[in-house]
């Protein structure tokens, strides 16, 4: 969840009036996890206020924490006290690659997300997955999965592989949940050619709705989530999914002309999701990369350029040294060292 914020913390009275218009409208899917700070002690506070079957909620296990066996039923009994659901519509393993898989492996979470669901604390298991599509089959084959998460929208499609992990899914049956459909916000950060073609072809839709009906337009996505931190992101989604209509083949012609001058930007794949923090050197990555994406699909250094001068000298791209720490922990898998270094040239010229 991306909540709004104020001063670094979540604006509970925001968030709270965002809640409720969304559960008036029907909207009642809410997907947390351990790990995201301050989002889970939220959904306690605001949801238990709700008849429980009026909503479903997803957390997740985050094997990347876990030192033993042991740790399993603390965390998992923390998100309990935390949300205060008394059980977990569905509960993920979080963040599924390569490494983590076999740390799940070894620490048989899978055994003991079984032992929940016979407890009645787990209605449905599944999880998140960042990595190729090989694995995703070899993991989806190995037990009876009911809801798998993957990336999923019109510019990873092809380039990140999206299209044959839908398909992997689908061949095998199992339900679909979208993330990042938006690609962390660069989907609705398009440079102006990009929204123009968009926005002459609907001028009432909003840019955003493009990226969110791709993704709710395949057959075999059960849920697109999107990471609200507004009001009138709130409306806007309302809009979209309110009598919802699949993308028309013009339309689908008309996506792909806007993805075409969008690629033009080069920008970097970043979905702002921050597992690469921290930095050792004290580079704010996300915020760097985010802002050399703005100027990318901009055109223009501007409002990005101050925003940059402004950061503490030590979070700016320029005080990256190279060392890689990093680049393991992206899910992107992006050249982060390598980009930053393209990001402070950037800055460096304006």
């Amino acid at each position: 969840m991306r909540l709004p914020e104020q001063n670094g913390k979540i604006d509970l009275p925001a968030a709270e009036t965002m809640v409720a218009l969304a559960m008036e409208h029907g909207c009642n899917y809410f997907d947390t996890a351990y790990v995201y700070e301050g989002s889970e002690e939220f959904i306690g506070k605001i949801l238990s206020r709700y008849p429980r079957n009026s909503y479903y909620l997803t957390s997740k296990m985050p094997i990347h924490r876990l030192k033993s066996k042991e740790d399993m039923e603390r965390i998992f009994q923390e998100q309990l006290r935390r949300t205060r659901a008394g059980y977990f519509d569905f509960y993920f393993m979080h963040w599924l690659n390569r490494k983590h898989w076999q740390m799940a492996q070894e620490f048989q979470v899978w055994e003991f997300l079984k032992k929940k669901k016979a407890e009645g604390r787990i209605r449905r298991i599944g999880f998140s997955f960042h990595d190729e599509p090989e694995l995703l089959e070899i993991i989806a084959k190995a037990h009876p999965w009911e809801l798998i998460q993957i990336q999923l929208n019109y510019l990873d499609w092809e380039v990140c592989r999206a299209q044959e992990m839908y398909e992997v899914l689908t061949r095998m049956g199992i339900p679909i949940s979208v993330m990042e459909p938006l690609k962390g916000g660069a989907l609705v950060k398009l440079n102006d050619s990009a929204r123009k073609i968009f926005t002459d072809a609907k001028p009432d839709a909003s840019i955003a709705s493009w990226g969110l009906r791709y993704a709710a337009s395949l057959p075999n996505v059960q849920v697109v989530l999107s990471g609200m931190s507004s009001m009138e992101q709130v409306k806007d989604n309302l809009c979209t999914f309110t009598n919802f209509t699949p993308l028309t083949d013009v339309e689908r012609k008309t996506l792909a002309n806007a993805l075409t001058e969008y690629r033009r930007t080069g920008a970097v794949p970043c979905t702002g999701c921050r597992y690469c923090k921290p930095c050792p050197h004290g580079v704010d990555i996300p915020r760097n990369l985010a802002l050399y994406n703005q100027i990318k699909s901009t055109g223009s250094t501007g409002h990005a350029g101050m925003v940059y001068q402004a950061m503490a000298a030590q979070e700016r791209a320029s005080n990256c040294t190279g060392c890689g720490a990093c680049r393991p922990r992206c899910p992107q898998e992006i050249d982060i060292p390598a980009r930053l270094k393209e990001t402070a040239a950037e800055f460096k010229k304006a």
